[in-house]
Formats: C-alpha cells, structure tokens, sequence
C-alpha cells in the first residue's frame, strides 16, 4: 500500500509514523507537514528528524501554515511539549523540505499513483482541502483518504464539542467533508479506547533502544498531560489507530454518513451527521486489543 501522512508531529504523529515505517504492508512514499501541534516549519523539522532516526528516505513537503480564513491558531505546547516532541528543547535541523509545496505534491503523487495512493492524515486538513481546490480531478485521482479527527457519538477532546484536528480548520475540514474524496474518519469514538501506559513505553525502550527509546522519552510529556487533564493513567493510541485503519481495516467497525462541521457558535468545529452531503465511513468500533498488540509488536522491532 503506498501511502502519505499528512502530519503535525507531535508526538502521537511520531508514533504513527514509526507504525507505519515498520509495517511492511505500508509503503511510506512521502510526509506532507502543516501547522496544528506545532508550527509548519516545526512540523517539517520534526518530521525529517524521525525520518532520519528511522532510516527512511521518503521526502517531506512543507505545507500550510495557517488554517482556511484567518481562522485563530495556537500551537498545541502544552500537550505535545514547545517544540512538538515532549521536553525536547532542541530538535536538530536535517535534509530540507522537497522543493514541491504539499498540496501540490499530493496532486501530483495522486496522480502518478492513480486509484493507489492512501492518505492518512492525522493533522488539520488544510493541505487535504487546498489539494482538493488546486486539482478538480484529485479525489478521482486518491484511492483513499483515512483521517485522524472528529467525534460522532462522544465529546471533543479541545473543546466539549470539537475534535482538536478538526478545531483547528473546520472550514478547511468541511470542504474536505463537501467532496467526493473516498473518505474514512477514525476519530475518538475509536481512539479514545486504545491507550498506551507507562510500562508499555518502558517495553519499547528496552526492545527497541534507538527508536523505543525516544518514544519513551518524548512519551512521559504527554502521559503527563493525560494524567493531570483527563486523569488517565495512560495515553490514547490517536494517530497510529488512523494508520491501522489503513493496514487492518477489518479491525473496526463503521457508521455510514455525510458529516458537516460546525463553523461558527460553541460548537464550532463539531463533526455533525449531515445526510444531504457525500458519505464517509465513520469508525465507531475498533478491537483494541488486537490494535495494540500490532502497535507494539511492530515497534519493537525497530533499531
């Protein structure tokens, strides 16, 4: 399966995208970076510093750094640490970007691989919506968009009503929603039910020193501010759940529906049924424990 991550790393986004360098049902042809847990040009340097940790040479394009129509934006620091990986104060600068801009190098590589190509984007959806709006033929083009974001039939995680993927563009993310993109949605009707605990990080770290390692270390931030904001004794699986939903789609369970998003009163940014719009897969079930074991069998086997 080729597939791009539109991401924000984050650390539930280097999560994901170590998940998905090990799977080896996953071809990794490219990073499309945008702002939301970070700044865009935190994102970019993030993502090429875990390419390089990882030993893979998948290109990175730096996307957009600011959502749809002014629409105000804060960096998610508290939750994912000042410069996205947890108590790193320093992120190394390595490679530069790809010369092509995201959305354009999603045109193009929708293009190239024609009715192949998988998106899993686990960020705001901006590059996904300007995607949309530079190439008339683009959903045609995508075999598949899966996202991280949104919430059906439980409350938001930024705000009581709104997902924070999806918070931070709703306008962006309702175009993506208008379209006829072959879309599925894996938000926290799912994700919230896969956590990961302190032990199962330390586990990593002893399998897996190099890459285990970081994981962990960047982990104990945003264990933290689960523990002190949702009392949890763990961390929600959010973004690697989206990239199962790619390897192991029987794995959940799905509500059929159009959705609009909120865009304006207290609940902007709410992912609402919509049956006047084109239909999303919805993922409302998921076997966690099955999700969890693939999670952390594949990344123990990293260096």
């Amino acid at each position: 399966m080729k597939m791009i991550i539109d991401t924000d790393p984050g650390v539930d986004d280097a999560i994901a995208i170590a998940l998905a360098h090990a799977l080896p049902e996953i071809n990794l042809i490219g990073l499309t970076t945008v702002f939301g847990n970070t700044r865009v040009d935190q994102s970019s340097r993030n993502a090429r510093f875990l390419l390089d940790m990882l030993g893979s040479d998948a290109p990175v394009a730096e996307g957009a750094a600011k959502p749809w129509n002014d629409y105000p934006f804060e960096p998610s620091a508290w939750v994912h640490g000042p410069e996205g990986l947890g108590d790193l104060a320093e992120v190394p600068q390595i490679g530069k970007n790809h010369p092509l801009p995201a959305a354009e190098f999603l045109v193009e590589m929708a293009r190239q691989h024609k009715g192949e190509l998988v998106i899993c984007a686990i960020a705001p959806l901006t590059n996904i919506a300007d995607a949309l709006a530079l190439d008339p033929e683009f959903a045609d083009n995508l075999g598949k968009l899966v996202i991280m974001g949104g919430n059906l039939h439980c409350p938001g995680n930024i705000t009581e009503y709104a997902e924070a993927n999806i918070y931070h563009d709703p306008n962006a993310a309702d175009a993506v929603f208008a379209s006829n993109l072959k879309t599925v949605m894996v938000g926290l009707d799912v994700t919230l039910q896969t956590l990961l605990v302190p032990e199962d990080f330390a586990a990593l770290a002893a399998s897996a020193p190099t890459t285990g390692g970081f994981i962990n270390r960047i982990s104990e931030f945003y264990l933290k501010f689960y523990k002190e904001v949702a009392n949890l004794d763990g961390c929600p699986m959010h973004d690697a759940a989206a990239i199962l939903a790619c390897s192991d789609p029987d794995w959940f369970g799905h509500e059929t529906t159009g959705l609009k998003v909120s865009s304006d009163g207290d609940n902007i940014g709410a992912t609402l049924a919509d049956t006047s719009r084109p239909n999303v897969q919805v993922a409302t079930k998921i076997d966690a424990k099955a999700a969890l074991s693939k999670l952390k069998s594949a990344l123990s086997h990293l260096h």
